[in-house]
């Protein structure tokens, strides 16, 4: 199986909770909209011991689905070859062997194709789909191209486009590759830490806008945290634009064919790192957000899963745990055996071909690591916990 790199790696090392609070608006949170409660026991998804095509489909991904044409449910939640679990209902899926997009590990930074996992997905019509890829440039893998060893002091980050026109079962990059979010300056020989976009949450819809959070490292004049992103035209990567502030207004562009100086994206509270996933109530119209923290001793007393809600996608009320365990961000030497990462929350009964809605139960999708010792491993499952959800 594959080391515990990637995204993985992403989570497991960087120190978010200081920047993205001292970033976030200052104004008090809202009282608490909904009250999201585990009710069920763990399930398993997905098991690698059981349904892995071969040694790298293991889960490495927030879980993302849309119904296709036929009405069957796909769901991208694994490792770099990005196959998808396939079947008629969320209790019959199956991994389809066949990888739907490669990661080529090509060395130039400018054509965006070293490592890409599948992260967002959104369709109209089940057949047509558009994806967002978290892309890393890996340039301790490339000769020359840094001057550490570090695999996170080499690593550049970018959120790039795909689509399918087959429902999913195979996707195709743009030439030039269509940029959604990169920073504006290229990959640096000497870099020395993680720098750029990285795991954006799902695509959700209202009216006629689609929208998505995705983090940066933070770099000069541009905080480190969770932005929003909207589009109107998801089949158009260059549409989507980062919030200011005040307005939708800021294009993160190809550093490579462009000349991008773009003023900073707002960076929202209370989120201390990438968003797992935006679901909306039906009943209440209020946005669920589920993310992870570690425990700080004050906004995040226990490590584990949160969830916040909000009326506007901009001021969110204060977090609820969700799920209470070691994460990433946590000391695996001291994690009892297993780490949780990778939250979603996904109604089956959603009203939505993407599940971007959800009703008084829903499904809370989550990925769960073997340790040892001081270890994390790559010994992972899908997991799913049934979930209520209550209006307050």
């Amino acid at each position: 199986m594959p080391p515990p790199t990637g995204l993985l790696a992403a989570l497991a090392v960087l120190g978010w909770p200081a920047a993205a609070a001292s970033a976030a608006p200052a104004a008090a949170a809202p009282p608490p909209l909904v009250a999201v409660t585990i009710v069920g026991a763990p399930e398993t998804v997905y098991s690698p011991a059981r349904g892995a095509c071969d040694g790298d489909d293991v889960p490495d991904a927030n879980a993302r689905a849309f119904r296709d044409a036929e009405g069957h449910v796909v769901l991208f939640a694994m490792h770099m070859k990005n196959r998808a679990l396939r079947g008629p209902d969320f209790d019959r899926l199956a991994l389809d062997c066949t990888p739907p997009l490669a990661s080529r590990g090509d060395p130039d930074p400018a054509r965006y194709d070293d490592a890409s996992w599948i992260t967002a997905t959104w369709t109209e019509d089940g057949r047509r789909v558009e994806a967002l890829l978290h892309h890393e440039y890996r340039a301790n893998t490339h000769p020359g191209r840094c001057t550490h060893r570090d695999y996170l002091a080499c690593w550049y980050n970018t959120v790039v486009a795909a689509r399918s026109a087959d429902g999913g079962r195979s996707f195709q990059r743009d030439s030039p590759p269509a940029v959604v979010a990169a920073p504006p300056f290229r990959q640096e020989v000497g870099q020395g830490r993680h720098r750029g976009f990285f795991n954006p949450s799902n695509i959700f819809g209202e009216g006629r806008h689609r929208y998505m959070m995705t983090s940066s490292t933070g770099w000069a004049g541009q905080p480190g945290g969770p932005c929003l992103f909207r589009t109107d035209t998801p089949d158009r990567p260059e549409s989507w634009l980062a919030f200011d502030g005040r307005a939708f207004s800021i294009r993160f562009g190809d550093p490579y064919r462009d000349a991008p100086k773009p003023k900073p994206c707002q960076v929202l509270a209370p989120f201390p790192a990438p968003v797992g996933a935006v679901v909306r109530h039906r009943a209440s119209g209020a946005w669920i957000a589920v993310f992870q923290a570690r425990a700080d001793g004050r906004l995040f007393p226990q490590s584990g899963f949160y969830t916040t809600a909000s009326r506007d996608l901009l001021h969110w009320d204060e977090p609820r745990l969700l799920l209470a365990g070691a994460t990433l961000y946590d000391d695996p030497c001291g994690a009892g055996g297993s780490l949780v990462n990778y939250p979603s929350i996904i109604d089956r009964n959603a009203r939505g071909r993407n599940f971007d809605d959800i009703g008084d139960t829903a499904d809370l999708y989550f990925t769960r690591l073997a340790v040892e010792g001081c270890r994390v491993t790559s010994d992972r499952e899908l997991l799913r916990r049934r979930l209520a959800i209550k209006v307050l």
